[in-house]
């Protein structure tokens, strides 16, 4: 048996740059929920943050139903 080290290390390095992305983002849209919360409590609107929010989670959940897609096909 002979493990090509090359490949599973491209295989290490993809997934964990996969999964440092997607943590980021959907970090970044607790943080715009959470700006949007803070200026709703202040009488302000945070649309932009809300918006972003949303967009990272959209993004994320994107990008989970392509993995599912590529593991399912």
């Amino acid at each position: 048996m002979k493990i090509d080290w090359a490949a599973l290390g491209t295989v290490f390095g993809v997934s964990l740059s996969a999964t440092v992305a997607l943590v980021t983002l959907f970090v970044l849209g607790i943080v715009g929920l959470s700006k949007h919360e803070a200026a709703t409590s202040r009488g302000g609107t945070a649309t932009l943050a809300r918006s972003g929010a949303y967009a990272c989670f959209a993004v994320c959940a994107a990008a989970v139903a392509y993995g599912i897609y590529l593991i399912v096909a």
